[in-house]
């Protein structure tokens, strides 16, 4: 996709989400192109903040968490949108006073008179008390510039100097580099010079023979580098997908903490160290010793807390100089970096067991939703005869590649068959499930985290019973889908809602509602509002009542606390809701279900997944073709790692269709497949076509 033919879809993609979501189109700006800044790793979370002063030059649009959970980091967001069809240009003026306007709000926001004068309930002012009751804590100011305009030069992580006695740095998203976020399937490159950058190349080790898989070194890294590095590069050296949970680990550790303290000469051998990976290395030969100089997309995959500790001491003015720490580096190029780094990620993280493989596009559970999405047609709309589908984005940039690869004609055909409103992704089913799980409070945390926390339950409840997330499971997930985004309308029609907060008061509106059903025994009709494809009228005003009780407990933190969205993720906060009291419109109790009818409902939906399971396991087994499982049964036989009964049915796939297998045995094959790949077999089942 060109720059040109992004900025468009960029662009519509804006106007369809405010249009379909009820939004301001800077909102719809501000959730879409955050996205990308969450998803690189730039941010761990994006909340909108939307303020300017009408005379003064004063404006901020949004910040990205709480500083004390970002290492002493303050970063604001601000936004330079344009609604024009063709590609603007961003001049470095321009660049210059939106930055100078945001860097006006943290001034006034230390001005206690200035701050007392915004009104209490609005954004502007919990995030103003926010920067000053924090101020203390906060060592960087990072100012962060979103743009659909292509900016004149490139800027990033340029230093602006000082902001009140505090380190400032710009940096700058615009549209070319939110175009190289949406067409590369690789994150933005990052390259660690510790030649030039972190006081001189590294003395390290080959751990192993260099293989076409991967290299492995050994080094040890001084605990200053190690400090300096994140400082300067912050969450985006927390292997992405497991970020969350690093950082949710990465608290300063008891023992850690006290090591570096008391015996910083001994953290060498207390602490496990750190194991990382980069896509490159520059390495050179001094003197028959290996020198590190530059490693290219360095991720820390385990080890969080130990570089999370060491930061914090830094940030503190302890002294470093004693203290090491040692690091297993692994060497993966880009091509196998997406199958390999997770195996590290999971096999590294150990101590704190977490199932790597679940946050991956290539997770079993995406794949079926994504089958679904391509296969289930939604019941048309009332008033219309057209149906349609949900598209479900398993990796970023399907729904663009799949559009730009068709001709006019066909794009307009794709475009009924799959409405760009009608697109979600991972975060977002993460998002719409969430809430009916009665966890408000983490998806206010933010989409990654959020769906760190999703991908976890879905991970354990997918090794549990897989069959369960059957097409009647989809229905209701695209059920909820719909709820939720038209809560989001309804929100934003009420009389009362001055704008600020949508995103809180819809998960908690949903989960108190999700709550006070479950207490009944009883479920909302998901697959009456699939058939629908809209909430029943009676739900629909529950969600209006139900919402204006939650604005007014999300403003009204308790004392201490005066920033609303921190204030909603927050336990706490899910309590209070959750104690809301609300009348039982007459009518409702039509729109839900017992809980005896949703279950035999869900055993019903579940043996039909396991009918479809063998039958998809038979056009697998059929369309890998004889020689592939020929090749699958030598290794299983030469690597012993076979039963008499696998091989039996192995040497009936390998004789191709002179005997087909039965459903069961071609799940049985599949399986014996499955562990053959566990123990090193590299050869996969091809994948069907998501399009003809």
């Amino acid at each position: 996709m060109t720059i040109d033919d992004f900025a468009e879809d960029f662009r519509q993609r804006v106007l369809v989400a405010a249009d379909a979501d009820g939004k301001f189109r800077e909102d719809a700006f501000f959730d879409i192109a955050c996205e990308y800044l969450v998803e690189s790793g730039d941010l761990d979370t994006a909340d909108r903040v939307p303020y300017r002063h009408p005379t003064r030059g004063i404006r901020v649009d949004g910040y990205a968490g709480d500083p004390q959970d970002a290492a002493g980091t303050l970063s604001l967001i601000g936004l330079d949108f344009s609604p024009a069809p063709s590609v603007g240009r961003l001049v470095g003026s321009q660049m210059d006073a939106l930055f100078q306007r945001m860097k006006r709000f943290v001034t006034q926001a230390l001005n206690e008179t200035w701050r007392n004068a915004l009104e209490e309930t609005t954004p502007a002012f919990g995030l103003a008390d926010l920067i000053n009751f924090r101020w203390p804590q906060i060592t960087k100011v990072r100012l962060i510039l979103v743009s659909n305009r292509e900016l004149s030069e490139r800027v990033d992580g340029r230093p602006a100097g000082i902001l009140e006695g505090k380190r400032v740095t710009y940096s700058v998203w615009d549209l070319r580099r939110l175009h190289r976020a949406d067409t590369s399937s690789e994150p933005e490159e990052m390259v660690i010079d510790l030649a030039n950058d972190f006081g001189g190349p590294l003395a390290i080790l080959p751990a192993q023979h260099i293989s076409d898989v991967h290299e492995s070194y050994l080094a040890v890294l001084p605990g200053t580098v190690l400090a300096e590095i994140y400082d300067t590069w912050g969450p985006r050296l927390l292997e992405q997908n497991v970020r969350v949970f690093l950082q949710a680990r990465s608290k300063v550790n008891r023992g850690i903490r006290d090591t570096l303290v008391h015996e910083p000469k001994m953290f060498f051998a207390y602490n496990n160290g750190i194991t990382a990976t980069a896509q490159a290395v520059d390495i050179r030969s001094d003197r028959g010793s290996l020198l590190l100089q530059r490693m290219t997309n360095f991720q820390i995959v385990n080890g969080g807390q130990t570089t999370a500790s060491i930061h914090s001491a830094m940030r503190k003015a302890q002294d470093l100089s004693q203290t090491y720490v040692q690091m297993k580096l692994s060497v993966v190029d880009s091509q196998r970096a997406t199958e390999v780094v997770p195996r590290i990620s999971e096999y590294a993280n150990s101590q704190n067991r977490i199932a790597a493989s679940d946050f991956f596009a290539n997770h079993p559970f995406h794949i079926r939703i994504e089958n679904f999405s391509r296969r289930l047609y939604a019941p048309s709309a009332e008033g219309t005869f057209q149906q349609s589908k949900w598209f479900y984005e398993r990796a970023r940039g399907q729904y663009a590649d799949a559009r730009t690869r068709k001709t006019r004609a066909q794009r307009k055909k794709f475009d009924i068959e799959y409405p760009r409103r009608q697109k979600f992704v991972k975060t977002d089913l993460a998002k719409f499930l969430s809430v009916w799980d009665g966890l408000p409070h983490i998806v206010s945390l933010g989409a990654q985290k959020n769906f760190a926390a999703f991908a976890q339950r879905i991970g354990v409840a997918w090794k549990k019973s897989k069959n369960d997330f059957n097409e009647e499971w989809y229905r209701e997930a695209i059920a909820k889908a719909i709820v939720f985004r038209a809560t989001e309308r309804i929100v934003s029609a009420q009389s009362w809602y001055q704008g600020g907060f949508r995103a809180n008061i819809v998960a908690y509106t949903i989960a108190r509602i999700s709550h006070r059903v479950r207490t009944e025994k009883r479920s909302v009709d998901f697959q009456a509002i699939w058939r629908r494809q809209e909430p029943g009228p009676v739900l629909q005003k529950t969600i209006a009542v139900v919402s204006k009780g939650v604005h007014d407990v999300l403003v009204d933190p308790p004392e201490g606390m005066r920033n609303v969205t921190e204030w909603a993720k927050k336990e706490l906060c899910w309590k209070r809701v959750m104690e809301l009291d609300f009348s039982w419109l007459k009518g409702l109790d039509d729109e839900l279900v017992s809980a005896e009818e949703k279950l035999a409902s869900k055993r019903g939906a579940r043996r039909e997944q396991v009918m479809l399971n063998g039958i998809e396991a038979q056009i697998a087994v059929f369309n890998a073709g004889s020689e592939f499982w020929k090749q699958a049964l030598a290794w299983g036989e030469r690597e012993s790692l076979l039963s008499p009964t696998d091989i039996g049915i192995l040497r009936t796939a390998a004789q191709g269709g002179q005997r087909p297998l039965s459903e069961r045995q071609a799940v049985r094959a599949v399986g014996a497949l499955t562990r053959l790949q566990k123990e090193g077999y590299r050869e996969e089942l091809p994948r069907p076509k998501s399009f003809g």
